[in-house]
């Protein structure tokens, strides 16, 4: 794996073991038709699929409406000042996702598609190799992903979920459960599991 630029520059909350399990499953895959994640703040998982979709002649379609998840919002822990539009009165990550892509040099490979999950993929037509979900943390938030989403992605392709806690202690719950949903719906058999990523192969059309 040779990233185009040192990961720690970007803003973000994946690990370097995980961005190089996806980059690594995200490669392979692409091999078979385009790639989407849902959730891209400012890039840093970006960074890392849509290198391995370079490598693999193929593109990423990175979709989040920019205006930050629940934890990110003013009074939380995760809140960033710095992406604070004050015009807006609202966060806007979208320009840093840009200056990553700039940077990278993955303008070509990493297409922004600006707008909540839920609805964009109501619209979406494009069958998808790999699909990583990484997205708003509410039960509501997941569930749109999971249920918005995986039907969109082929036999064969490839689920990675991010923020996977099995102890409550550790973190929220939604992103366990839709991997939990995904492993009950007997349509997925897990192949990886990086600290709290999972990656997951679709087996069935169920």
């Amino acid at each position: 794996m040779d990233l185009p630029i040192d990961p720690s520059c970007v803003k973000g909350f994946l690990r370097e073991d995980e961005g190089a399990c996806l980059y690594r499953h995200a490669r392979r895959a692409a091999q078979r038709g385009a790639c989407a994640e849902i959730g891209t703040y400012c890039g840093k998982s970006a960074l890392y699929i849509g290198t391995a979709c370079r490598d693999s002649g193929s593109v990423l379609f990175a979709v989040d409406h920019h205006r930050g998840s629940e934890e990110n919002q003013p009074g939380w822990d995760w809140h960033d000042p710095d992406l604070w539009d004050a015009e807006a009165g609202a966060l806007d990550s979208l320009p840093s996702l840009r200056r990553t892509l700039r940077l990278a040099q993955l303008e070509e490979t990493v297409i922004p598609v600006i707008g909540p999950s839920n609805v964009v993929s109501k619209a979406w037509q494009t069958p998808l190799s790999f699909l990583f979900i990484d997205g708003g943390h509410t039960m509501e938030h997941a569930l749109n992903d999971y249920r918005g989403w995986v039907p969109h992605l082929a036999l064969e392709g490839l689920l990675a979920i991010h923020d996977v806690f099995p102890d409550p202690a550790d973190g929220g719950r939604p992103p366990f459960e839709i991997y939990q949903l995904a492993l009950r719906s007997g349509g997925f058999e897990e192949l990886e599991a990086v600290a709290s990523l999972r990656v997951l192969r679709r087996i069935s059309p169920s």
